[in-house]
Parts: C-alpha cells; sequence; structure tokens
C-alpha cells in the first residue's frame, strides 16, 4: 500500500484513494529555479540559494479542503502505521516517498496543545495555548522533520546520514538512523552542549565528534564534507526536513478546529522551524484550510539575535552574523542557515521579531513550569518575547496566542537545578539583578530525617505559598 492509498481500494467522497498524491520538485527561494533533483548542500545550482520542496499542483481545485479534514480525522482512529505517526497522518501535503516500505517513524508527533490559565494572567492575554513539541519521541520538534528526512536518506540508498547539532538535532537524527538502519555521524561544538542531549545521541548509536569550534563552524565542515563523501546531510537546511515540520502547524490548527489563532510565535535559532511552519500556513491558506494567516513572530536570545540584527540593521536584505552566546543552547546559533526563509515568513504573515534577555528566558521558563509544563530554556523565549509583544501592542489582550514550545525540560536538567539553587548567573553580567528570581526559585531542602523537621517545613511553606485559584 502507497502511503495516502486506501486498503479497500474506496473511491467514495472523502476517502484516501479518491484525494490525489502530490508530485514534488525543488524550488529556489532566491532565483526560483525549479530542479527535479538536489545537489548534496540542497543549494541552488544557479544562484547558490537554499532549495525548498515546491508542489503547483496543489490548488484549491485539485484538494477538497473538507475531503482532507475529514480523512486526516479518521485515522486518528485508524492503527495502521502511517496513521498512527502525527506526521504521516497529513501525508498528502508531504513528498511521498516511492515505497511506503522506506518510511521510518517513531509515532511522532501528536504533540498536546495546553492552555495556560497562569501565564494568561500574567500576561494580560485571555486566550493563551502551548504547543508543546517536546512531547515528541526524543524530546524536540527535530522528529517531526526528522522522520521525513530520513525516509528519503533511506530511499536513495545513503548509509551515512550526519548533521552539525547543537543538541536536539543531534538526538533525533540518532534516533531515526537507527531505527531505520542507518548509520549517523554528529557534529557537535565542545563544551557547548547539553550532556542530556548529547547522552542521547551515544544511546542511539552515532558517530559522534565534539569539535573545538561552535555551531556554526560545525556547520560549515559539514557543508564541506558532504560534498566529498556520500554522506547525506539532515540539517535544516535539508527541505524534506522542513516538509515533516510543518505539519506541527497542521495539526495545531486541527486542535483549534481550523479557527485560526491571531499569533503564533516560536523561538529562533537556525530558522528552519519557523519557515517551516510559515510555509503550512501559505498552504493552508491556500488549499482553504483556514480562511486568515496568523502572525508568525520570532524570538531570539540577546546573546544569538542574528534575524532581530539583520532586520533591524539590514532590513532584511543580507545576514548580519553574531558570535552567539546564551544558555538557551538551542537557540545558540549566530549564522543562521534559513534566514532568508524566515525573513520572507514575517513579511508573509506580518510577524515580529524581538529578542530577550538571560534573565527573561529564566523567568519565563520558570513561569511555564509552574504550569505543570516543563521546557528546555530554548522554548521559554516564546513566553519572555510575548510579554514584550504586548507591551508593544503588537498582540491584542483579546487576541488567541499560541507558543510553541520546542523541547522537553530534560533536555536541559542542569540549567534547571542552577536555576533553582541560586547558581544559574554567578559570575555573569546579570549577578546582581537575579535575586528578583528568588520567588520563582524552589530549590531543594536539607533537614535531618524527623517527622517534626518535616511537619515545621510544611508549615512554613504552607504559610509563604499564593492563594489557592478558584478551580
Amino acid at each position: 500500500m502507497n502511503p495516502g492509498s486506501d486498503e479497500s481500494g474506496s473511491d467514495e467522497p472523502g476517502s484516501e484513494s479518491s484525494l490525489p498524491r502530490p508530485t514534488f520538485r525543488f524550488r529556489c527561494i532566491g532565483c526560483a529555479a525549479v530542479a527535479l533533483a538536489a545537489a548534496q548542500d540542497f543549494r541552488c545550482s544557479q544562484c547558490g540559494n537554499l532549495l525548498e520542496i515546491a508542489d503547483p499542483s496543489w490548488t484549491r481545485a485539485s484538494l477538497n479542503a473538507a475531503a482532507l479534514k475529514s480523512v486526516w480525522r479518521d485515522r486518528r482512529s485508524s492503527n495502521l502505521p502511517l496513521d498512527v505517526s502525527g506526521v504521516w497522518r497529513f501525508r498528502e501535503l508531504l513528498p511521498a516517498p516511492q515505497s511506503q516500505q522506506h518510511i521510518v517513524t517513531l509515532r511522532e508527533g501528536n504533540t498536546p496543545l495546553y492552555d495556560l490559565p497562569q501565564s494568561s494572567r500574567i500576561t494580560g492575554i485571555s486566550r493563551l495555548y502551548a504547543k508543546h513539541q517536546g512531547m515528541n519521541p526524543t524530546g524536540s520538534f527535530k522528529d517531526a522533520g526528522m522522520t521525513v528526512a530520513a525516509t528519503f536518506a533511506r530511499e536513495a540508498g545513503y548509509r551515512w546520514v550526519a548533521c552539525a547539532s547543537t543538541g536536539n538535532t543531534s538526538a533525533s537524527m540518532a534516533a531515526y538512523a537507527a531505527r531505520g538502519g542507518l548509520l549517523s555521524l554528529v557534529l557537535v561544538p565542545e563544551g557547548k552542549i547539553s550532556w542530556s542531549k548529547l547522552s542521547q545521541a551515544l544511546d542511539y548509536g552515532a558517530l559522534t565528534c565534539q569539535l573545538r569550534t561552535d555551531f556554526d563552524g560545525c556547520l560549515r565542515l559539514l557543508q564541506e564534507l558532504v560534498r566529498r563523501a556520500p554522506v547525506y546531510q539532515l540539517n535544516s537546511i535539508n527541505p524534506f526536513r522542513l516538509e515533516g515540520q510543518k505539519t506541527l502547524a497542521f495539526e495545531l490548527l486541527e486542535q483549534l478546529d481550523w479557527q485560526a489563532p491571531e499569533h503564533i510565535i516560536v523561538p529562533g535559532g537556525n530558522l528552519g522551524n519557523s519557515s517551516a511552519i510559515g510555509k503550512a500556513l501559505l498552504e493552508m491558506l491556500d488549499l482553504g484550510l483556514v480562511t486568515r494567516l496568523p502572525k508568525l513572530s520570532v524570538i531570539q536570545a540577546e546573546g544569538a539575535n542574528a534575524l532581530v540584527r539583520t532586520l533591524r540593521e539590514a532590513g532584511g536584505k543580507h545576514l548580519v552574523s553574531v558570535q552567539a552566546e546564551t544558555r538557551a543552547t538551542a537557540i545558540r546559533i549566530g549564522n543562521p542557515a534559513s534566514w532568508e526563509k524566515a525573513v520572507k515568513v514575517l513579511q508573509a504573515t506580518g510577524g515580529a521579531c524581538e529578542q530577550v534577555s538571560e534573565l527573561e528566558i529564566a523567568q519565563a521558563k520558570a513561569e511555564i513550569g509552574a504550569e505543570g509544563i516543563g521546557c528546555e530554556p530554548a522554548s521559554a523565549v516564546t513566553l519572555a518575547g510575548l510579554k514584550k509583544l504586548v507591551q508593544q501592542r503588537f498582540v491584542k489582550r483579546d487576541e488567541t496566542v499560541v507558543l510553541v514550545l520546542t523541547g522537553n525540560l530534560l533536555k536541559d536538567p542542569d540549567f534547571t537545578m542552577e536555576f533553582h539553587r541560586g547558581d544559574l548567573f554567578q559570575g555573569t553580567a546579570h549577578e546582581r539583578e537575579e535575586a528578583k528570581l528568588n520567588q520563582f526559585r524552589h530549590p531543594p531542602v536539607v533537614l535531618d530525617a524527623t517527622l517534626d523537621a518535616v511537619i515545621k517545613t510544611l508549615e512554613q511553606a504552607e504559610k509563604s505559598s499564593p492563594p489557592q485559584p478558584n478551580v
């Protein structure tokens, strides 16, 4: 059975076989040249810009929005391998491999959409949600793209796949390579990656190289490697990655009953994810799945603010690279590969780009944690950025806002422990200011092993705790 075909062969309206399968080509985001094949570095042979997947057959005439929604909804009750994937469930809008047998899946996607009542009160936004991609198999949004990219690596007959990574990509790639019977090579910057993320790559069997450089240096070396060796690159410049990652938007809109929110806010690192979500929003509008576009906004750390500076200092015309430095390691990238795609998405959706400080990130992370929802530091830039966008009146208090949380809390437990122990900002420029974060800290309490000691501590905690909200 091919992905998207119906086992019964039914041609009834709304059945899988009645929905046309897309073909795909590669299109340059710069000169718009179209090709049937891509070079190893996924760059245009004419102008050197990045490629994306193009499908000129996706029009309102060729795909029926109501039929798509019905098929996608029905698949949620199916136990077929492709239907239980929150990515391949939307396969009508994905590039199709020649054989279903090549598909590599770990049941990715199907991530929850949480309401955020406490953060709603803090920001004044009455309808505030978090789409938590950290609930994917390896704990980050990378899995949604990796299932598609690994599938096409496998179909093309590659033995080795490789990535440069700040952590999440390496974990995801190594897992999907192992699942698909591929060998994986990981290039990570030495000393600039969470041990939790690195341990995942090691456990999944990747050949892991810690290079004495930063992420951007790792990526440059990888791009040289793929030109000289039969290695398939799985970073976000791989357009198949972005095709998988765009399913986040399909799933989100389905969870909102296809009522588009006014704002979707995402963290900005290498900028592939914001590009993917933006591409999905434009496709959904073109197909009539939604009637209006949300504003897609990107938030970066002040110490890794290449897109912010590119827009403010260069008007989005050329990249302003930075020497990236932030404890939000997943977005510690100073030379983002997909910056042009991100600029186009911001322009197309009318979104904003903002930066937040290390203290603002730490506070926002603690506030999200207080909801009972953990996330890694890079995810918390979304809430910190939302506060600024509300102050600027770019986001109105009566609008619906969705924060995209990209990674699980357990991706960077050292950050969390240092925060609650009060060690996070010691010896840094933020040390004097960090006292304001004390109200969010919950350090472990060391006691004698007596009942009286525990009861006394419990009583003290009760006195200092905030009033219980009405349920």
